[in-house]
């Protein structure tokens, strides 16, 4: 039996050919590794939820990689029927499948890609059945005029944000993910070039009120991120797995100590 809070034994072969070296948690090299073979905005989430299901093992004093089916169903209990930290609320069905999948993404991948693992705690965990239908509930014709309004009289940014925003249908990383340079021309007509989920490259046709928006605010700007940041300062994406593995791992995940 693995004691409470100590990584089981693990292939040695496989563990070298991780990130990092023997004193680091196998938890967090793994981790490691898993994570900076997706986009930046997907690792980003999935290490939010590995965060939260070490953190849960660390309670119960279990390391996450010896961890077994009934700490896994233990957690979804626990998210289902507890008011959860960021929305003061038990977690929905569609929260709760998520995080599922990102623990068996990670889990498989420990076990079938990296060859470390044994087995998957999570291999057979019931999911919540999750509606096909979105129950996302849209802005009415007046909310988003006031919405349109009141960015306008914020600022030419805000403006230009919330005008590619709503008349787009962008998601907020494809649009803040966009360069300067990816605002253009297309046989007459302005288009703006965005990265889509899954890093897929996309065009998209823009309005007239998001063209106008976009050109208030550029003025003669003609390089760096579309968006500034909001002390006009530039922030660019992390172009490459290398630097995602190192902003990942700059901010640790939270792990029961060996």
């Amino acid at each position: 039996m693995v004691p409470p809070g100590v990584a089981p034994p693990l292939r040695p072969e496989p563990l070298d050919r991780l990130p990092g070296s023997r004193e680091d948690d196998p938890f967090l090299r793994l981790a490691s590794a898993w994570l900076v073979g997706h986009p930046a905005n997907t690792a980003t989430a999935y290490h939010l939820d590995l965060q939260a299901w070490a953190a849960w093992c660390a309670d119960l004093g279990v390391h996450p990689l010896a961890a077994e089916r009934h700490h896994v169903d233990a957690w979804v209990r626990h998210l289902t029927t507890n008011p959860q930290p960021r929305t003061g609320r038990p977690a929905s069905a569609a929260t709760v499948a998520r995080k599922l999948s990102a623990l068996a993404g990670f889990y498989d991948y420990g076990l079938h890609d990296a060859g470390v693992l044994a087995h998957s705690p999570v291999a057979s965990v019931r999911r919540p059945k999750v509606a096909d239908e979105s129950q996302a509930i849209g802005l009415t014709a007046d909310e988003l005029r006031r919405l349109l309004a009141a960015a306008a009289a914020h600022s030419p940014r805000s403006a230009a944000l919330v005008s590619v925003l709503i008349f787009c249908g962008l998601r907020i990383s494809e649009a803040l993910g966009a360069d300067v340079r990816d605002y253009s021309h297309d046989q007459g007509h302005r288009v703006l070039k965005v990265t889509r989920k899954g890093g897929k490259a996309g065009r998209v046709a823009l309005a007239p009120p998001v063209v106008r928006a976009l050109d208030a605010y550029l003025e003669e700007r003609t390089s760096g991120p579309l968006f500034l940041a909001r002390d006009g300062s530039t922030r660019y994406p992390y172009r490459s797995a290398h630097e995602q593995l190192a902003r990942l791992c700059a901010a640790p995940l939270a792990c029961p100590p060996a």
